[in-house]
Formats: structure tokens, sequence, C-alpha cells
């Protein structure tokens, strides 16, 4: 890699060549003054980062003196809670306040909605996230196993049409009653649509009316050209729905970025979003397609004037944490720069564009930059980030807190200390959600040395994954937010089931939370149901009433205590976690993908990212190390799954067999060392190991 001088800094030529050629042009900043500003805040903030991680090295080595030494012991919760204390693990609560973030959008603030998360390198998945703002509920109906079966193949099914439309008229029905009747009874409705509560009525376009229903609006297409119109009684053709109010393009666990190529890629969608100009061509069932970003949506109100709307989710850009560094820089000492302040320049520069630019396609109406930062630990690292997104604003000339953080409330110190994480960037928070899986991996990583843990499959049952989701939505709405940012729950992981997830996560906006994780677009448009079920905002008064759990349940950690499993339990255990690992990691070290819908050892496709990884690869190396299966018993099933992941792959052209030679396969050594080094990778995380194979993949092509 060709490194070029830039201010005391080595920088990646082409990394160097896009920032300057297109990421600078149009910002009003010179390339001279930046690079100045960029090696100052790495000057400033570098020997912070690298301090703050050796915090985080130093708290788990006490916990795990901690823990040994208390081995078979009960669980004290006081004593526990006095230690995490004495050692700065647990920080005082912040007296009472209110977060005072301004300048936000409604997506964000004041609505509730599905939420969709993308992976950046991707720019065909990047534009059809950023464009799954609207979606169709007869599509989606129609398309999955929603009404409680799949399509048949073959030709459209009038059959089903006819249990969709019914189903979609039922909807309406619910969210936008009629005056008088329902809409199946609905004649040709000419000059309108007469509504019990004539408010909802938002406009009509040339196309169908548009009305309002908990914030979110429905299009109900009235077209007699249509197919499925020209035999309705009204002529109903199609019921569209706000679905994705928002979308995060992740730079983090959804994507496999070790080098300087991989950084631009991503930054250079990121650029194409915020510009408005991102444009994919691309193959599909043999015709040639282009996709770009879609216009906003226009409608005439009851009065004559014009309502504009969104065409387009809101954008966020997730960073990496605090832990990985990039050889994309290289600081005047000659060490590798921290990955995430380098995102929190480059995106934020980009971010510029959207602010200043004169397209018509605009992301924040509000004028701000919507940073999420993952895997922080604790309120000391949310200060970090603050102070370095101040000066990350200075440098770009923007307004104090233009930049916007969204804090990932997935590390068990964070949890434990959530309002003072709060309170540490008060006046940019827009977001705070759980996430399980990576929850999971840091729960199960603090506790190592304490004892073996329950199942996989038993943790979400655990005490403090219940304390852990109340007190987050708690915390939240205690803090101000209800109204100035999102507070989120975590993903449907099963894209093919959205007869399942229709039941299932209509739980997550009665907790309060007015926005959860989907993993593609028609699940957006099916979550979006749930959000006319429930109304979010007028449920959180009977929310912020309940108490909140306290910490002794969120720290009692998921042991098994005293558990005997059988060896057929075991080894089912093991098979699960290795062939969830394998199946992952063999694309992410092999073809470099991040995320992807990765067949589980029944065979049923789950959307998979690095958290997912963390908590199988931290499960089996607890296991491992206290016993309660050999080394054998892992390899054993790790060469069991190699096997079986290599046949559910064996229709990928790209894919490299692993069961045949797995000492020389790159991605089966990465899945056994995230095992067997496991229990020694700081807080159970993936990345190094993951980033190390996959640089070897690279160089062996």
């Amino acid at each position: 890699m060709s490194m070029t001088p830039r201010a005391g800094l080595q920088i990646a030529g082409e990394l160097a060549a896009f920032i300057e050629g297109e990421a600078l042009p149009g910002t009003g900043l010179e390339p001279e003054a930046f690079w100045s500003g960029v090696a100052d805040i790495f000057v400033r903030f570098a020997p912070e980062n690298r301090r703050l991680l050796a915090v985080r090295d130093d708290l788990q080595a006490r916990i795990d003196v901690w823990h040994r030494e208390r081995r078979g012991a009960p669980h004290d919760a006081r004593a526990t809670g006095a230690f995490l204390r004495e050692i700065g693990y647990l920080v005082d609560e912040p007296a009472p306040f209110a977060v005072g973030t301004r300048h936000v959008d409604a997506e964000v603030a004041t609505l509730a909605g599905p939420q969709l998360v993308v992976p950046s390198l991707n720019a065909r998945f990047v534009l059809n996230a950023a464009n799954a703002r609207w979606g169709s509920l007869y599509d989606a109906l129609y398309g999955t196993d929603a009404l409680g079966d799949l399509p048949p193949a073959g030709p459209f099914d009038a059959a089903r049409g006819s249990r969709v439309v019914a189903r979609a008229k039922a909807f309406l029905d619910e969210a936008v009653p009629l005056a008088a009747g329902r809409w199946a009874d609905l004649g040709d409705p000419h000059g309108g649509v007469a509504l019990r509560d004539p408010d909802q009525y938002v406009g009509r376009s040339e196309r169908g009316r548009l009305f309002r229903h908990n914030g979110l609006h429905i299009e109900v297409v009235f077209d007699r050209d249509h197919p499925i119109g020209r035999d309705d009684p009204s002529g109903i053709a199609d019921v569209v729905l706000e679905s994705a109010l928002s979308t995060i393009v992740d730079l983090e666990d959804s994507v496999a970025a070790v080098d300087a190529a991989d950084k631009v890629a991503a930054y250079r969608n990121w650029l194409g979003l915020m510009r408005g100009d991102l444009v994919e061509t691309f193959d599909k069932g043999g015709r040639t397609m282009t996709r770009s970003l879609a216009p906003d949506r226009a409608f005439i109100a009851p009065d004559g004037s014009t309502v504009t709307l969104p065409g387009r989710s809101l954008l966020f850009v997730r960073n990496v944490g605090h832990l990985m560094t990039t050889p994309a820089v290289r600081l005047a000492d000659g060490t590798d720069a921290p990955e995430g302040m380098l995102d929190a320049i480059v995106t934020s520069l980009i971010g510029m564009h959207d602010l200043r630019g004169p397209g018509t396609v605009r992301n924040s109406r509000a004028g701000s930059i919507y940073i999420v930062k993952p895997k922080m630990h604790g309120a000391e690292e949310c200060a970090f980030t603050d102070a370095l997104f101040d000066a990350v604003e200075d440098l770009l000339g923007l307004d104090r807190h233009t930049i916007k953080v969204g804090v990932m409330d997935e590390e068990r110190r964070t949890s434990a200390n959530l309002a003072a994480c709060i309170h540490a960037v008060k006046d940019r928070i827009v977001f705070i959600n759980t996430g399980f899986l990576d929850r999971t991996g840091d729960e199960i990583h603090t506790a190592m040395q304490a004892g073996p843990v329950v199942r996989k499959g038993e943790m979400k049952t655990s005490a403090w994954i219940a304390a852990y989701e109340a007190r987050n939505v708690a915390i939240g709405l205690a803090c101000g937010l209800s109204g100035k940012a999102q507070i989120g729950k975590g993903m449907w992981a099963a894209p093919d089931r959205m007869a399942e997830m229709l039941e299932q996560k209509a739980a997550h906006p009665k907790t309060g939370a007015n926005t959860a994780w989907v993993p593609s677009p028609t699940a957006a448009t099916l979550h979006a149901l749930h959000y006319h079920q429930t109304d979010v905002f007028a449920l959180r008064h009977e929310v912020a009433a309940r108490p909140t759990p306290g910490l002794d349940a969120l720290l009692t950690p998921p042991l098994a205590n005293g558990v005997d499993w059988s060896e057929a339990e075991i080894a089912e255990e093991l098979d699960n976690n290795g062939q969830g690992l394998l199946g992952y990691v063999v694309r992410w070290i092999d073809q470099g993908v991040g995320c992807s819908k990765v067949p589980d050892i029944h065979d049923v496709g789950l959307m998979e990212d690095r958290a997912t990884l963390r908590i199988s690869s931290q499960h089996m190396a607890n296991w491992l190390l206290h016993g309660v299966c050999t080394a054998g018993q892992v390899d054993a099933a790790l060469l069991r799954m190699a096997a079986k992941v290599d046949a559910q792959n064996a229709a990928d052209p790209l894919y490299r067999p692993m069961a045949a030679d797995p000492a020389n396969s790159l991605a089966f050594q990465a899945a056994r060392a995230l095992v067997f080094d496991g229990a020694a990778q700081p807080n159970g995380y993936t990345e190094p190991l993951l980033h190390a194979f996959r640089l070897r993949a690279k160089g062996s092509d």
C-alpha cells in the first residue's frame, strides 16, 4: 500500500486521492488546512483513545481475579456492586437531567417506525435501504409467509391475491376507518373517501389518497388500469405504507473493511448518499437494472397547498468503535491510527455535502449529521466521543452539536451506567438501543472466569436480559429522550420468517421504544403495522410510571450453577455454535462479506454479522475454559460443521471448501482461533482476529 505524506501523517494514496478529489470539493475546505487539522486531532486524541482501552483491560483483569477467587460460591449482588464501584466500573448516577439535543429530524424525535441497518460496502443494498421509506403492503403480504404460508410457484395466484387484499383492507379498517362501512365494501370513491376522523386525510396525488395514523402515512392507490385495481370494487391497486423511517449505513459489524481500499469503497458510497447522486447498475434475472435514490413525494392537501414527504429513509452512519486501528493512516510515531477517529472525521466531512449541497435529494432537513457510535464502555468513553466530535466540528467549521451521536447500549459497563453515558453526550444524543447479541457476548466475557454459562438458547430468559431491556427504555425516558431521540430495540434476524416476526416483534413498540431493527425493506413494511397497532408516544406515559429495574438483576451473570449436561447436550451446543461460527467466518475471510443470510444448523436463513459471531465464539471459549468440553470435542465439532457448511454453500462458485483441508483453510483457522483464543480477546471482540486473517486472505489472492 503506497503512502502519501500529509501534515506529518502517512496517508494511504487512495484515501488521500479520495478525500482531496471527491470528499473535500464543495465543502469550502482546503486540503492543506484539512490535513493539518486532522493531524492535530490525532495528536490530541489518539493517546487518550489508547488510555481508555487500557482502562478496559485493567477493569477486566480485576474482575477476572474477583470471579476466580469466588468461583463456585453463590452470587452476592451486594458484594459485587460494592466491588465494581470500588474499581470504578460503576460510577455515580448524575442528578436528574433532560437531554438538550436540538435540530433533530422528526424521524428520530417525534415519529415511531422501523429502522434498517445496511452494509456500507454494497451500493445496491444501500440504495434499497435508503429507498425503503415506502413499501407496498400488497407485495409484502403476497411474497412472504406473513399470511401463514408462502406463495405458490409460478404465475400470480388469484386466490392468494384475494387473501392479500382482504388482509390489507382489514388493516385500513383499523388504522383509517371509514365514516360508514368497511373498506372491503367501498365502491368507486369518485371525489374522495369519507373517514370517521376526517383529520386523517392528508392529501391526494394522481395515483391515490394519502392518510396519516400514529404519525405514519398510508397511501391507498386507486388505479383502474392496474391488473389488481381493475377487478377491485373501489379500484384499489395497492396500499403503500411509510415503512423504514431511518436507516443505519454501517461501517462496522456488517462489513469486512480491513484496509484503505475497503474504507474508501465504504466512504464513497456514503458520499454518494450525502450528495444524492449514488447510482448502481446491476444484472437481475438477465436484465440490466439501474438504481438511484428515490425522489420526494408530493400530494395536494385539502386546502390546495402542496404536501411534500421524504422519499427516503433518514440516514445515519455507524462508525467503528474505539478498539481497532487502520493501516489507511499512519501516525507520526509509525503506528496505525485509531479507525473510529478516522471514521468520525471522514463521515462528518462527507455529511457536509448534505448540509451545504444544492441537490434536491436531502437527508437531514434539520441540519444534522447522524453518527451511531458502537461498543463504548461507560461514561468516560462517551465523554471522549463527545470531545472528539467537538474537535471534528471545529475542524470542519460546523456549529457545535451539528454532529449527533447514537449510543449503542450493547456493552455491560454502558448498560450499568446508562444514565451517566447519556449525560456525557446530553446535547448531541439522538439514539440509544439494545442489542442482544453483542450485549450477551460482553456478558459472557465479563463473567468468563466466574464459571460456565447457561446454554445459548437459555440466555434470553436470564434475569439480566429482562432488566437490560426494561432499564434501557426507562432510563431513556427519564433522561428526556422522548421527543428528542430514538429509543430502539434489536434486530429480527430471520428475513424469511415474517409470520413469526409479525407475532413476536409487536412487543417492541409496546415497550415504549420508537424504533426497532429489521433485516429487509419488506420486513420494514410489515413491521410498520406494529406502529399502527401501538401508539408508542401515547403509551410512554404508562411506561414511564413503571419502576426501573435495579442493578442487582442486571449484574447477575448467567451461570449454569452446577448443571450437569449430558454428552449429547454438549455436542449439540458445540455443533450449534460451531456451525454458526463457520458459516459466517468463511464468507468474511474468503469473500469479504460482512453480513449476509447464513443458513443455521437447521438450514434456516439468518441475517448474521459480527455480533452473532461474538456470542458463539465467547460461549464456546467459556465452556472450554471451565472444562464443560475438551479441546478435542471442540475440534471435532468444528470439523463436523465445516462439512455441513461446505454442503450448504455447494452452489456458490466463489466458495472455498474447508473440511477437506482445514489446516490450509484460513477461514477454518480463523474460526478455530476465535474459540481457542477467545478468552484472551479484548472484551471478547472478534475484530482483531478477523482482520488479521482477512488481510492474509487478501494478500494470498
